[in-house]
């Protein structure tokens, strides 16, 4: 019993003593056990346990990140699977570059953190220090974080997209780049715009689904109206049926009759539904065509204190 007594008590005796703590992993008791020598089991902890500890973190985040950009990719295909394939998919990409930008912060963040911790240091501080830091940035750049959020929702949303014709109240045109902060468009003389995501209000987008192009036709209070309306349908389907406006035209146009009577000019408004971007095209050619047709037809447009014809003020 004394001889057992004496066997066992020093493997005890040497666990009990052991220099490795909780955190220095099993290459510190792997070498305590088979040395016994403290600084071995130290220089075990400093160049085997730790880095072999980091490297299994950053290959942990990096096949997280993989994972995660999979499962983006994934969702984004059938995002933008379906109807109005291209602009679906111009969106699904901004969305799933975004969603992932996000992701790979968070991961990057989170990973940084485990190796301070792995390396020794108290993370405690680390966190309340970002978490004032977070606050004073939020403070001191309201505008920033507006736009970004403003862009955000923008995109999610999707108010307008690359090559859509809008009005964003402060600019006109089309547009070039949506960033999460600002949008570019060039307007019809060139000009290029920034405009800052949460300085945009309102949206008019005339690049959705479809547009209409609206020319108010001045015509003389001497003017047979029935054979106004008559030449103007008639030029309208022209339009319809001409190859070179096959879908541009979407719908049989359609004249309304009488817009407006003001001094000596009736104005005689014709309409035709038309895709996305073709709505100017259409107008120049009717343009070209009422004008042509009516010199034929021996229609008098007022010369003299009459609005040109085209599509109608906006205010």
């Amino acid at each position: 019993m004394s001889f057992s007594t004496t066997l066992v008590s020093p493997i005890h005796l040497a666990d009990a003593a052991s220099p490795c703590g909780t955190n220095d992993g099993i290459s510190c008791d792997l070498a305590w056990r088979l040395t016994h020598n403290e600084t071995v089991s130290d220089l075990a902890t400093v160049l085997v346990g730790r880095p072999l500890s980091i490297l299994v973190l950053v290959v942990g985040g990096l096949a997280i990140r993989w994972l995660a950009a999979r499962l983006i990719a994934r969702m984004i295909a059938r995002i933008a699977s379906g109807p109005l394939n291209e602009r679906r998919q111009v969106r699904a990409r901004t969305m799933g570059s975004l969603v992932l930008s996000i992701a790979t912060t968070v991961i990057v963040f989170v990973v940084s953190l485990m190796v301070i911790d792995e390396l020794g240091y108290s993370i405690g501080p680390i966190i309340a220090s970002a978490g004032v830091v977070g606050l004073a940035i939020g403070f001191g750049a309201q505008s920033l974080v507006k736009d970004y959020i403003s862009g955000m929702f923008m995109i999610f949303e999707d108010q307008y997209g690359v090559g859509d014709s809008v009005d964003l109240g402060t600019a006109t045109g089309t547009i070039e780049a949506v960033g999460l902060r600002v949008t570019r468009l060039r307007d019809v003389h060139g000009t290029v715009w920034y405009v800052r995501n949460g300085e945009i209000l309102r949206v008019g987008n005339m690049s959705q689904s479809w547009a209409r192009t609206v020319l108010d036709v001045p015509v003389g209070y001497d003017a047979d109206l029935d054979h106004v309306r008559s030449v103007l349908r008639s030029v309208a389907h022209e339009v319809w049926e001409d190859p070179m406006f096959v879908g541009a035209v979407i719908e049989e146009p359609e004249v309304w009759g009488v817009e407006a009577l003001a001094g000596d000019v009736v104005t005689v408004r014709v309409t035709l539904k038309t895709a996305p971007g073709e709505k100017a095209r259409v107008a120049r050619a009717m343009r070209e065509r009422i004008k042509a047709r009516f010199d034929i037809e021996g229609i008098v447009m007022p010369h003299l204190g009459a609005r040109p014809f085209g599509p109608p003020p906006t205010s």
